[in-house]
This record gives structure tokens, sequence and C-alpha cells, in this order.
């Protein structure tokens, strides 16, 4: 049999690289005949990974991390009728049954059968069903015929690798956060945070049509990413207000939408640069959307957050303005993307030369044996999309 290795959350700040079991299709003591063994392709470090891995959640010692996937079908179970041995495929990070109530709606980030602690479940993540992650060289993968994106042909496939592999998650969430702010043509956007998400965001409300898409961030690396694909920028770090800054670009302290693309770890502007404030993101973009604008929130938020500022926010409870957000008639949008509403018509924009994804979120290659570098220097706030290549398949 061959062996497996993939990369585990061992403790705060400690990830290592494991020998674990290859992956078999079965469900507990059950055949799986839905699902199929992938030989992974690429496979990427989240952000959302890094909040386990900094102690910030519930994660136990020893869970396989990794749900952003991309891999080679090798194995399928008697029951998968349309994908078949040899595919190229990507893998949402939600995984779905394609049989519930709300995976009938198109909300596959909260299917109702494959967690039994809570609707919604994803490979190697927390609280989310006990999915053995992706950041290996082998994968199972259920509910096959109904996750997986098929790429239509394999070597224009990887010729384009770089990219596709982000529909996993990262494009699609970056995507989701700024149609469900209502971005579109000629659309003023403010987006918070410019890491991947945020990046991948930007690039999304330039497709989406949007006139002006500004960035806040307080890592000048990052910034600098930003405006490379034509982005204007907001550095936090200034004591002037976000308010006063948007200002400065647009004319007026507001824009039509917002998007949060930082989440609970959130840090103050100004003077509280170096404090965490869990609720200054929803605050801030609540004072600077417009009347009845939307806001994005594809940023993660927690239900236990171990390392909180205060006994309420360890429990995902923050002080948010809502009183603001009522008064200006703001449209809320929060939770996991469904990948599948988006990674198809993203595939195509990708395959056909409408967008760059991985230049706007500056991708590097790396090894599994060089993830353990990867998440230390992403902790620190590099301005990359690391990839992993567990197999040399990429091509330079």
């Amino acid at each position: 049999m061959s062996q497996n290795h993939g990369v585990a959350y061992v403790k705060p700040g400690v990830v290592e690289i494991r020998e674990i079991e290859f992956p078999k299709l079965a469900l507990g003591n059950r055949k799986c005949e839905h699902g199929v063994i992938l030989k992974i392709v690429s496979t990427n470090i989240c952000g959302s990974d890094q909040h386990m891995v900094r102690g910030r959640t519930t994660a136990p010692a020893g869970l396989i991390l990794g749900h952003e996937i991309t891999g080679l079908v090798i194995e399928a179970g008697r029951d998968v009728e349309f994908i078949k041995v040899g595919d190229l495929v990507s893998v949402p990070f939600n995984i779905a049954c394609g049989r519930c109530r709300n995976c009938k709606a198109g909300q596959t980030g909260i299917c109702l059968n494959v967690n039994p602690g809570r609707a919604g479940a994803a490979y190697g993540y927390v609280d989310m069903g006990g999915w053995v992650g992706g950041q290996a060289e082998y994968v199972m993968v259920p509910y096959a015929d109904f996750n997986l994106l098929k790429f239509p042909d394999s070597d224009q496939a990887m010729a384009k690798i770089k990219d596709l592999t982000l529909l996993s998650d990262i494009f699609p969430t970056g995507f989701h956060g700024a149609v469900t702010a209502g971005v579109g043509p000629g659309s003023i956007v403010y987006i918070a945070g410019a890491g991947p998400v945020g990046l991948a965001c930007a690039a999304s409300c330039h497709l989406l049509g949007a006139a002006l898409v500004i960035v806040g961030d307080m890592i000048e690396e990052r910034l600098a990413q930003a405006r490379s694909f034509g982005c204007e920028t907001i550095d936090l770090k200034k004591d002037a207000t976000l308010a006063e800054q948007i200002e400065q670009i647009v004319g007026v302290p507001e824009v039509d939408s917002a998007v949060d693309c930082v989440g609970f770890e959130a840090k103050g502007h100004g003077h509280d640069s170096n404090t965490e404030q869990p609720a200054t993101v929803l605050n801030s973009i609540m004072e600077i959307t417009r009347a009845g604008g939307q806001l994005g929130i594809p940023g993660l938020y927690v239900t236990g957050d171990p390392g909180a500022v205060d006994e309420a926010a360890k429990k995902g409870s923050l002080s948010i303005r809502i009183g603001l957000g009522w008064a200006k008639s703001h449209s809320f949008h929060t939770g996991q993307c469904p990948v599948m509403k988006y990674h198809r018509k993203l595939m195509n924009a990708i395959l056909y030369d409408k967008i760059k994804i991985a230049d706007a979120v500056n991708v590097e290659v790396i090894t599994l044996a060089e993830s353990v570098k990867g998440y230390k220097d992403f902790d620190k706030g590099a301005a990359k999309k690391f990839v992993i290549d567990p197999h040399g398949l990429i091509p330079n």
C-alpha cells in the first residue's frame, strides 16, 4: 500500500509532517461507494488554517489540516457514475451530500448530513465533522458525483493549475464576499484585509465591474500586492480614521459596499493597531458603507475562541454596533461560501483568460516538506498564497 503523509496540527504555533493512514473508501465501518480517492496535485494553506494553528480554536492535537484540494482520481466507488479514474478535479472545501434540503437549495456550505455536530462540514477543520484534511499526498472525497468539478481538458488545466487550484476555496470565497456585498458595474467598494482572500475579493470586484476597489491593511507588502492589479489602498496603521482616508480617495467618507476579509482576530486602527479588537472591522465597515448598502462577511467568526481578549469574545459574542447597521438599513451576509454556486463559472473565467487570479494573490508553490515554513511565513504576513505540491506535478 502506498504511503501517505500530511500536515498535522500539534499545538499552538506548531505543525509537522506526519505519516498518516492511506485513505480508504469508507465512512467508519461502512463502505463509501459514492466516494473517490485522490492523488493530490495541489493543496493550499488557508488563512482560516492559521486560526487553528495559532491556538485560537478548539482544534484537537493531531488534526490533519487542509481544505483546499485539487487532485487526480485514482480510485472510485461503485456508485460513482460521472467521475472517472484519471479525471483532474477541484474539490469544494464544503462537504455536501447533495440530498438534504439545504444542498437542494444550493446552500452547500450548511449541508445537514455531513456533520453530526452542526450544519456544514469541511476537510481538516475544527468542529466541521472530523473529516481528514487534504494537506497530504492522498485524500478520500465523499459524494463525488455531486461535489467534484471536473476540468474539461487535463492538459489545458495543468497549464493553468496555479489559478485553478484556487477554485476550491479562496477564489469563490472572495467572489462570494463581493457578490453578497452587492458589487456590480460602477460600484465603489472597500475591502478590509489584503491577505489572500482579500486580494481574491479585490480581483473579483474588478471582474464584476467595480469602478473603484479600495483595500485596507496594516502590512505594506500586502498593500503593494493590491496596488499591483489596480486597487487603491489604505494603511490602517495611520492615525487618520478609515472614513477620513476613504474621503481622501473618493471625495466623500463612504462607499457603496464593503467586505470583511479579516474575521475575529482583527486589530484596531491607528494607535490601536497592535491591540486586538475582534469587532473593529464589522463596526468600521458599517460606519463607512452608505445607507442602504450591503456588507459581505466571508471573514471567519467562531463560536469558541480560547485566546480571545475577553470572556464574551471567547464564546463568539462581540460588541457590534448593530444599531448603526439597522439605522442605515444595511444588509449583512455571513457564513461560509457555497463553493459550488460559483466554481464552474470562475473556472471558465480562468480558462478563457478573463482573470489571472494566481497573479493577484501572488501564488508561491512549495513542497509538502516546506509547508511547515510556509505556515510560519504566512503567520508573519507574507503577501503570498502558499500552494503545496505534494508530488512535484505542478509545472514551473
